[in-house]
């Protein structure tokens, strides 16, 4: 259970490897229980899970943690250089929404990149609802939103906020003010 809550919580990638390393110990000791009682199947099906948890831990605790601490140290050395302050792109889901009173309207789910610019064209903002029940979406135009090192300042107000309609499940739009 501690691995499963570890895993879904998708907390970076050094949380998710160790819940792998959780879940590894857990397969590799329902195989010993499965060979002291000869039971095949017990044997076979945590023999499997134990591979695919190894797949897990390289993953998340090889590559994508690499990958994340990759873009951490670029986000860190822009902060002291003479550069523009950095954060990653895939960094942006789960950042907090702040409105200009900097308190908080909701967090980003994802950002809308235009192919020919490479630009942020719209941000998705969820926003009210508990554990994702009965939140409501919003894409707010990049024109709209300044980026701070880890937080995105909204530079409407809440009743603007508001105002915006609501995303449909599985129909974004193609840009921001919902123009197909």
């Amino acid at each position: 259970m501690i691995a499963a809550m570890m895993t879904a919580a998708n907390l970076g990638a050094r949380v998710t490897g160790w819940g792998f390393v959780v879940f590894t110990v857990g397969s590799i000791a329902w195989s010993v229980v499965g060979l002291s009682s000869q039971q095949t199947n017990l044997i076979a099906s945590n023999g499997f899970l134990t591979l695919v948890n190894l797949i897990g831990i390289r993953r998340w605790l090889g590559r994508q943690r690499a990958y994340e601490d990759g873009g951490k140290s670029a986000t860190e050395a822009s902060r002291r250089s003479r550069f523009p302050t950095l954060f990653t792109a895939t960094g942006i889901a789960g950042m907090p929404v702040l409105l200009r009173d900097g308190k908080a309207i909701g967090k980003a789910v994802e950002a809308l990149l235009s192919c020919e610019s490479g630009s942020v064209s719209y941000i998705v903002v969820a926003s009210s609802g508990i554990g994702g029940l009965g939140e409501e979406l919003r894409a707010i135009d990049r024109c709209e939103i300044d980026f701070a090192r880890d937080q995105l300042n909204l530079k409407g107000s809440r009743a603007w906020f508001e105002s915006l309609p609501t995303l449909v499940e599985g129909e974004w739009p193609a840009s921001p003010n919902g123009l197909a």
